[in-house]
């Protein structure tokens, strides 16, 4: 706890105990969310996904509606393809709109995700009979139609999405085997048109700890750029394990792969899973420093914009459903409350964290960066990154 908070605390009972009021002391410091620290250190955004189904959870929402805590939200399903073109002629724009009127109404912003994936397909795309034409202007069509209907409300589309296997092949999917590579420039030029100002990205998981897969998404931004068509960003979903979050060091380097590149990157999903249920001290203590790592690889990296969490709450979350035994996996338990991941977060923005940072004061962290007191910041030489 800062100094300044632990007396004001200590004042507080002082006072209580010589029979004052709650309203003859004076408050305590309103806590500042992650977005509010994340931004004050430099980013753009600290965000979260959000879908409809929760919008009748009055306790989710006070927290999800603080533009302070999530500056951003993302559709979890909605814009999936099976959810806003469950047929050729039908588009369901109701449930992204809905999550589209709040982030408005909050003053946040909205990322939007995603437009040509392998999953989460209707029927009629998954099952049809292609050739290379027909499917070319299926994905065209689907493309143009989902972001004409959002054209200068995105912040950015995920507009490839998870087109790789971890050993850096292509995935089987109905659009590799109709068109090769091709359906990846095709999907950004269509993307390009309907929305110019949007910011386009490759989105998937495992770059973080797979070097051949990351080497083929370096492929596939290199393929798109020689076309002259845009592609603006590398998300990195970031879905990782307590105890196997890679180092910082480590996720420095990946993220300057696709910066080098001219390419902007975001840990686009973030949640850190406990392999075991109930977590021990020793595994809740370790997920709060996995957090705090990835927070660090993100201020190290100018070009890294933000983060967003794949919900921020274990009620939620995807983990349990699809990984049985794991979970446990974000930074509000599933009753509303923050775990120590959170605030280890939240302190070591503050610089609050002695544990987490040392000063500039000659002393390296174990990954090898300089860290200042307050917002976390990168204060002198980090490795790959020069001075700044």
């Amino acid at each position: 706890m800062a100094p300044v908070i632990r007396n004001l605390v200590m004042l507080s009972s002082l006072l209580a105990s010589a029979g004052w009021t709650s309203a003859q002391t004076t408050p305590l410091p309103q806590q500042q969310g992650l977005h509010q620290l994340f931004v004050a250190a430099g980013k753009l955004f600290f965000g979260t996904a959000i879908e409809t189904n929760n919008f009748n959870d009055t306790a989710y929402l006070a927290i999800a509606n603080n533009r302070q805590e999530f500056g951003m939200y993302v559709p979890e399903n909605s814009q999936k393809w099976e959810e806003i073109q469950p047929a050729p002629a039908t588009f369901d724009f109701a449930a992204p709109d809905a999550v589209l009127a709040r982030a408005r109404q909050n003053g946040q912003m909205f990322r939007c995700h995603t437009l040509t994936w392998h999953s989460q397909l209707p029927a009629f795309v998954a099952n049809g009979t292609w050739t290379r034409d027909t499917l070319a202007a299926v994905i065209v069509a689907h493309i143009t139609n989902v972001m004409t209907h959002y054209r200068g409300l995105c912040y950015a589309w995920d507009v490839v999405n998870e087109a790789l296997n971890d050993n850096g092949t292509f995935r089987d999917s109905v659009f590799f085997r109709t068109l090769g590579t091709d359906f990846i420039p095709l999907s950004f030029a269509a993307a390009s048109r309907a929305d110019p100002a949007a910011r386009l990205y490759y989105n998937d998981f495992n770059l973080e700890t797979s070097p051949p897969k990351a080497a083929a998404a370096v492929r596939i931004v290199q393929l798109v750029q020689a076309l002259n068509i845009p592609i603006h960003g590398l998300g990195f979903q970031a879905h990782f394990r307590v105890g196997l979050t890679p180092n910082v060091t480590s996720l420095v380097a990946t993220q300057n792969l696709f910066t080098s590149l001219g390419l902007e990157v975001s840990f686009s999903e973030l949640d850190i899973a406990h392999l075991s249920l109930p977590p021990n001290a020793s595994s809740i203590a370790r997920q709060s420093q996995d957090y705090v790592t990835v927070v660090q690889a993100c201020l190290a990296v100018p070009k890294c914009v933000g983060i967003t969490l794949w919900q921020f709450t274990d009620k939620y979350s995807w983990i349990p459903s699809t990984f049985p035994g794991l979970g446990d996996a974000c930074l509000y338990t599933a009753d509303f409350e923050k775990k120590p991941a959170y605030e280890a977060v939240r302190r070591y923005l503050e610089g609050d964290d002695d544990e987490s940072r040392a000063e500039c004061d000659g002393h390296d962290d174990a990954a090898g960066g300089y860290y200042r007191v307050g917002a976390g910041a990168v204060c002198d030489e980090y490795a790959g990154e020069g001075k700044y």
